[in-house]
């Protein structure tokens, strides 16, 4: 399993690019937000990697966030939903309104994207919110009150999204001293952001 590649951007299409590592050229499926970002770096850039081998081919899909690898691995987790689907999907839209669309259950929001029909955007948001339902679920509060209740539930709904436990809950306190009143809406899109950048 190749986990990242540190190497030069020698090239970029609509979807890829091709990096150069120690001489070998390395073409990886990234984002098309991504692609713009590489393409106006100079030096060599570092993308967090995840490799699917089929009979017929081996693929890398890279991220410049390891957030957005994590991101990408639960996509690809729901039934229906490939790579180059999920690479899609995050080409065209931010992992924190993602994230709060499927928190919302704005199917409208994820309709906007090309290849994601009603029925798809049902299913994600079904898989999805299942799936931090259950974290939330098995875990105790965190405390009585109403802010420990909206910083469990959010460090919860990022834990179920492939976050580390401590890096969840850290990013959740960081970004809930930074907010006047905060809600789970926006406690968990400031600490995305959060954890984005670090």
């Amino acid at each position: 399993m190749i986990a990242h590649l540190y190497g030069e951007p020698v090239q970029t299409g609509d979807r890829w690019v091709v990096l150069d590592v120690n001489g070998i050229g390395y073409r990886v499926y990234v984002p098309v937000p991504e692609v713009q970002e590489i393409a106006g770096r100079k030096g060599k850039v570092k993308l967090f990697t995840h490799m699917t081998v089929r009979e017929d081919a081996i693929t890398l899909y890279g991220f410049l966030h390891a957030s957005e690898r994590e991101i990408f691995s639960i996509l690809i987790g729901v039934s229906g939903i490939g790579p180059q689907t999920a690479i899609n999907i995050l080409s065209q839209i931010t992992i924190e309104d993602f994230v709060m669309a499927i928190l919302s259950e704005d199917e409208k929001s994820l309709t906007r994207i090309s290849g994601i029909g009603s029925k798809g955007a049902k299913r994600l948001i079904l898989e999805l919110r299942d799936k931090i339902k259950k974290v939330r679920d098995s875990m105790p509060p965190a405390g009585t009150g109403k802010a420990d209740h909206l910083i469990h539930d959010a460090a919860s709904a990022l834990i179920s999204l492939g976050f580390a436990e401590k890096d969840s809950y850290d990013a959740v306190r960081i970004s809930a001293a930074g907010l006047t009143e905060p809600s789970i809406q926006t406690l968990i899109k400031a600490a995305l952001v959060n954890l984005k950048e670090h």
